[in-house]
């Protein structure tokens, strides 16, 4: 079975019982062999229903008899992936989009049911004003990011008589709940964005949020250079360009087929990382002939950086609870050819033998990832104001003990990828307030982005619509020297 529309089907199945949606996915594309733009397609649909699944429920509840919780979840998936191809796919003609998914009601078991899909979708194009522009090759769609009809009708009113298109879906006032249905998020994260960055702000984060994430390299020089890398790229046909701030980062330019046969990947010459993740380790700074604690260390990315900052020269102790995440470690370590690292398994809040042994300590602490969300298509859906707080909580237990591993006069840095308040300012505050023995330290030496939002506190964050490259927060921490 090679039906891409299909394939899609049976993973957001899975999705919708439970499974992850990157762990769906990998299972569905394991069992075929598709071409490369079928899988696109596959990985498009599947991440893309996932991400504006509140968007397609509402267009459900809108412009259907029953509400999107009322309809049988199978016949909910199949009209979400319909309704995705009109509204997000401009690459897809909007007769296969509405073809192919009575198509898959048909054989799923819902053949009683395709002129209600029929309908539906159709009476979704009529409110649009016809076919939405829809237009191109069908094959083509999913190749890269998402390419919306309904979002570039959307800044205006539905309305709007300024363009010949009207957007069928219908937009409360409430500036909360308007972002949330247009943009597909939960109001609470909408409401966090909006009390950091203000309305225009927010609904740039959105757009930039719900784009296909791109994909960054990390170049271990002490094995080639970036110039080596990027011909070696080239005359494989594969694109890249430089980031600035970044003297080891190189970042795709559209397709680039299977990582793992790249050239250089089994060389280890390169591992991926996005740029967010490597302004940690610059801002760590970590010196040959040094001993480095890294306490959250799996799967390993910030880790085997750290090494090659080191020049491999030194020790880095590598800490995990998680022993199958360790395993990866190893073998990026392994593949890069890191000679440095010693793993070790167990919860870092409750090691004592690290007390006082660290030049440098990194916190790369547990997190809600909501500066990740563009790449975990569910990650909107999973975490909620609760676990929010109970990961804060986590991070307090986490940033008391590790800093006990921290020699008078070195550094700790606390590095996370979410936007959360909660999970970054208000941890860090927190423990300062209780450590005398500590103080922030300007990040004097890194390179930032220009408009990185640095505050006078000392701590920065990195906000994915500015910087393009994944939401973080990082703080260096130094520990005095006249303590106990």
């Amino acid at each position: 079975m090679t039906n891409p529309r299909q394939l899609a089907f049976i993973a957001l199945r899975d999705v919708h019982k439970g499974a992850y949606a990157d762990v769906a996915l990998d299972r569905v594309l394991q069992k075929v062999s598709l071409p490369d733009c079928d899988r696109r397609l596959v990985t498009e649909l599947v991440y893309g229903s996932v991400r504006r699944q509140r968007t397609l429920d509402t267009l459900i509840d809108q412009l259907a008899k029953k509400k999107s919780h009322q309809q049988p979840q199978d016949l909910r998936t199949i009209i979400h992936l319909g309704f995705y191809q009109l509204r997000y796919q401009e690459r897809i003609p909007a007769s296969a989009a509405v073809n192919t998914t009575v198509q898959l009601a048909k054989e799923n078991g819902f053949s009683g049911l395709t002129g209600f899909v029929n309908g539906l979708l159709r009476q979704y194009l009529r409110k649009a004003g016809g076919d939405g522009g829809a237009g191109g090759d069908e094959g083509a769609g999913g190749a890269g990011e998402e390419r919306s009809r309904g979002e570039s009708l959307s800044s205006s009113s539905p309305s709007s008589s300024s363009s010949p298109h009207t957007d069928p879906l219908q937009l409360p006032e409430n500036p909360v709940e308007r972002l949330g249905i247009l943009h597909s998020f939960p109001d609470w994260i909408i409401q966090v964005w909006l009390e950091q960055l203000g309305l225009t702000d927010t609904e740039k984060l959105c757009k930039w949020m719900n784009q296909s994430p791109t994909i960054d390299l990390r170049i271990n020089l002490l094995r080639t250079s970036v110039e080596e890398v990027e011909a070696a790229l080239q005359s494989a046909g594969v694109l890249v360009r430089r980031i600035p701030y970044l003297p080891q980062a190189l970042r795709f330019i559209g397709n680039t087929g299977s990582i793992q046969k790249l050239p250089g990947f089994k060389e280890g010459w390169w591992t991926v990382q996005d740029a967010s993740a490597q302004l940690v380790g610059h801002l760590l700074d970590p010196q040959p002939g040094e001993v480095v604690i890294d306490a959250c260390a799996a799967p390993g990315g910030k880790t085997t950086h750290i090494a090659e900052l080191m020049r491999d020269k030194g020790k880095i102790w590598a800490c995990d609870r998680t022993p199958s995440r360790l395993r990866k470690l190893q073998e990026n370590s392994q593949r890069l050819n890191l000679q440095s690292i010693q793993i070790y398994t167990g919860d870092s809040r409750h090691l004592n033998q690290f007390q006082n042994t660290a030049d440098r300590v990194l916190l790369d602490a547990p997190c809600s990832g909501l500066g990740t969300m563009h790449r975990h298509a569910d990650a909107r859906w999973r975490q909620t104001p609760a676990s929010v707080r109970e990961l804060s909580v986590l991070q307090q237990e986490l940033i008391t003990h590790t800093s006990t591993f921290v020699k008078p006069g070195g550094v700790l840095v606390y590095a996370t990828c979410t936007l959360h308040p909660v999970e970054n300012e208000e941890v860090i505050s927190a423990f300062l307030a209780e450590s005398p023995d500590w103080q922030i330290e300007s990040p004097s030496g890194v390179e930032l982005p220009d408009s990185t939002d640095s505050t006078p506190q000392g701590w920065f964050k990195l906000w994915p619509h500015r910087q393009d490259m994944d939401g973080f927060f990082m703080v260096r921490l130094r520990k005095t020297n006249n303590c106990e």
